[in-house]
């Protein structure tokens, strides 16, 4: 494969004679297979040469793919002057991290509304699809495509190719997991490790490496990498080649020169590894015979889709609890709903209109026996939902919605079956005892009561142990969780739907989420697919004096974390506190 540098610079495109050796435009890379198949990692403002010259030297149609890490504005400022995106009989598709809100087409059309720019994305001329990704696995032409997310604000993914016995990864913009490492020599644990196992024997890794060590005590949690810190990453993942790039945009050649030349004295010699500046303009050859050893994907297929089929319908058995809940979440994605006509049966329905999906009540699983025994392919294959408090155990259906849910929830829910995927966003179930919890937490006169610095002084002590910005005291009640003391958090209270402390009063122990874009019971929950993106999660339930779980106190952060044995003992230790608080304004109540 061949690779070439169009943008280098991070953050603000900076061209200028002080950055004409490394250049001043902002990320893109060329890639291309020795079977022709073009690949672009971002699209900033290195995209407009790359555009111009491909219409320049090759024959139409033009076509490609586009691998967005994420869309900050510096990955994707180049994308309205890619020339290839306006010609007619051009294909080009492309990828970007799946978000609950915007879709990918959306976002990126958000810099081409009329106010910023005089083209819309809907005036390019070449045939261009979306496709959204988790992480897993895919492929482009002939090329195998690995993603992972990094450690960054925005939702953002890093890609590993595999074509031609060689094996890039491209690894933009990320910051370490442990601060340590990112200015100091140190033994890589959690998702570090996981990360270096993700560039595992690359022959060529493009890292993030935007500040020196001693930058980066004042630009902790912008979510970018240190010199230091993608040199020893790379180093231990036994990386043949790594290309230092998203340089910063206050660093001039000279500066990047001198970098270069104290490296070795300052990490040590990696006699294994080249490692060099990435430099606009310059390219690299790389071939290969070996079979390269894949870093293992949470789920398989990467691309998922975020919008419904335009055909799609809905059958809806009569009487359906919470049926206008169901009704105003298929509206919103355009679902059609279907009901028998008067005195018209429903499997008769079915069998007339051979609807997308069935939804039943609890009452009505006859018709699920009904549906699946007749003899039509389309019969046994559709998905069929029940709605109702409790699941039963004679059938199998598809899936089962219990009430009470938001339209938000019955969205999500249904735009899953009706692509046939899996939905990653689990309800907690009620506790056996929710009706004494509920009396408990009332008993105690906390819910939209005034902040108390005696709650207040535990949550700031929880927010700077954990170095994380939020930190809660939140009381689960019947239908939303409220905050008692909040640091960091701007609204008071949210629904219970969406609530982690929900799944935490179900166990005794601490519920820790080291990154919940990984877990299934979480991933696309509104408050983790979008703002305020949710990544990690470690509440410890708090009991009140009689023994009922009435809520956590936890903290959370929007980039994954690792806790450590003794934060979370400390953790413990502040919950209990958090207890002795509640107990003693009982007491003096």
């Amino acid at each position: 494969m061949r690779l070439t540098f169009w943008g280098t610079r991070g953050s603000l495109a900076k061209p200028g004679p002080d950055t004409v050796r490394y250049g001043g435009n902002t990320s893109c890379v060329q890639l291309e297979s020795s079977a022709g198949t073009l690949v672009l990692l971002d699209c900033g403002t290195g995209a407009h040469a790359l555009g111009r010259k491909l219409l320049a030297e090759r024959e139409p149609p033009v076509n490609g793919h586009i691998l967005f890490s994420h869309t900050h504005w510096d990955h994707i400022q180049g994308m309205p002057f890619f020339a290839p995106l306006f010609m007619a009989g051009n294909e080009w598709d492309i990828y970007g991290p799946h978000g609950f809100g915007d879709s990918l087409r959306e976002t990126l059309s958000g810099q081409m509304q009329y106010d910023y720019f005089p083209v819309t994305l809907d005036a390019l001329g070449a045939d261009v699809r979306y496709h959204c990704l988790i992480e897993g696995r895919f492929e482009v032409g002939d090329i195998q495509v690995t993603t992972r997310y990094l450690n960054h604000p925005a939702l953002t993914l890093g890609y590993r190719l595999e074509v031609d016995g060689a094996v890039v990864v491209y690894a933009c913009d990320h910051e370490p997991h442990s601060r340590q490492l990112a200015t100091e020599a140190g033994e890589l644990r959690g998702q570090d490790l996981e990360h270096a196992e993700f560039l595992r024997d690359a022959d060529l890794v493009i890292h993030d490496a935007q500040y020196t060590a001693d930058e980066y005590s004042d630009r902790v949690g912008w979510g970018h990498s240190t010199i230091d810190y993608a040199v020893r990453v790379c180093g231990s993942a036994g990386v043949k080649r790594l290309a230092l790039t998203h340089h910063d945009p206050m660093r001039d050649d000279d500066a990047v020169d001198r970098i270069m030349q104290s490296l070795e004295e300052r990490i040590g010699p990696f006699d294994e590894m080249e490692v060099f500046a990435a430099a606009e303009g310059s390219s690299i050859e790389l071939e290969g015979e070996r079979s390269p050893r894949q870093a293992a994907p949470t789920h398989e297929s990467a691309v998922v889709s975020g919008t419904v089929p335009d055909n799609a319908r809905v059958l809806l058995a009569p009487d359906l609890p919470r049926e206008k809940t169901i009704t105003d979440a298929m509206a919103a994605d355009g679902i059609e709903a279907i009901r028998p006509a008067p005195g018209q049966a429903l499997i008769d329905c079915f069998r007339e209109d051979r609807p997308s999906l069935v939804i039943l009540g609890a009452d009505q699983l006859d018709l699920f026996t009904a549906i699946r025994g007749l003899d039509d392919a389309h019969a046994r294959q559709v998905p069929i939902v029940g709605v109702g408090e409790v699941e039963p155990d004679e059938v199998e259906l598809t899936d089962w919605l219990v009430p009470p849910f938001s339209t938000e929830y019955a969205r999500s829910r249904i735009r899953a079956w009706l692509l046939r995927s899996e939905c990653r966003w689990l309800k907690a179930p009620e506790p056996a005892d929710e009706a004494e919890r509920l009396a408990a937490l009332r008993q105690l006169d906390l819910l939209d009561s005034e902040p108390e610095e005696r709650f207040d002084r535990i949550t700031r002590l929880a927010s700077e142990l954990f170095q994380v910005p939020v930190a809660l005291v939140s009381l689960v009640d019947a239908d939303r969780q409220w905050f008692k003391s909040c640091v960091g958090a701007p609204e008071r209270e949210s629904s219970r739907e969406v609530s982690f402390c929900a799944h935490a009063i179900l166990q005794s122990e601490p519920l820790v989420v080291p990154d919940a874009l990984n877990d299934d019971r979480f991933a696309d929950n509104p408050v983790v697919a979008d703002s305020p993106n949710v990544r990690f999660y470690a509440g410890c339930p708090i009991n009140s004096p009689d023994g009922y779980p009435i809520g956590t106190l936890c903290v959370t952060d929007f980039r994954p974390h690792e806790p450590s044995p003794r934060q979370m003992d400390m953790l413990r230790d502040l919950a209990a506190l958090v207890e002795v608080e509640v107990a003693r304004r009982e007491t003096v109540e």
